[in-house]
């Protein structure tokens, strides 16, 4: 099985989930660095649609939170492309939701500033986000999915609500499994095996 891993905005290419698939299921992961190109969603997405290439790379496209995002955006792109995607607690909603993370306040300063200096709790990397980021991920932070697609994402996650994936959901491409976990979804790997099946069938 050969995987392309798409981190989030707080992961690392070798993080838990994709040390997971690659150590325990022994499967073949190219795992990206999602910041390679910079920090947008913008960025992120020409990251994957440069990994992604001519569809035949790889059998499955994986990501969490922010990377899922970034797959997802990727995807709509290429909608002649033969590709399945398996997104774990994807960050559909996620300008709505930063905005709820961050408070409004903040928010404001940010734009009136222009750019956020934050550490990355991953690498401790020291990063600034212009305001750029938050416009970038008003006009992607609801991708249209074309093509075979299951989400996995948890009862209790607190960082993207389980309705913003439910809400994905209703496209006939798209099948949802939820868990009683959180956003990380450490206890939930083992669904992973299900997932892929279920996308490559689909």
């Amino acid at each position: 099985m050969r995987v392309l891993w798409a981190h989030g905005l707080w992961g690392r290419p070798d993080g838990s989930k994709p040390t997971h698939i690659s150590e325990d299921l022994g499967w073949e992961v190219e795992g990206l660095v999602m910041s390679r190109l910079g920090w947008s969603i913008d960025n992120q997405t020409s990251l994957i649609l440069e990994a992604i290439g001519d569809g035949c790379q790889h059998d499955v496209l994986m990501g969490s939170s922010y990377g899922a995002l970034a797959l997802a955006n990727a995807s709509e792109l290429l909608p002649e492309s033969d590709l399945r995607l398996v997104l774990m607690a994807p960050a559909f909603g996620m300008r709505e939701g930063f905005e709820r993370f961050i408070g409004e306040n903040l928010i404001s300063r940010w734009e009136l500033d222009g750019s956020l200096p934050f550490t990355h709790e991953g690498t401790g990397e020291k990063v600034v986000l212009s305001w750029g980021f938050m416009e970038a991920i008003g006009r992607r932070s609801w991708p249209e999915l074309r093509h075979p697609t299951v989400i996995i994402h948890g009862s209790g996650d607190d960082v993207v609500p389980l309705a913003n994936s439910r809400e994905v959901a209703q496209s006939p491409l798209v099948e949802l499994i939820e868990v009683e976990d959180d956003h990380r979804l450490h206890g939930s790997l083992s669904i992973i095996p299900a997932a892929v099946e279920m996308v490559l069938g689909m």
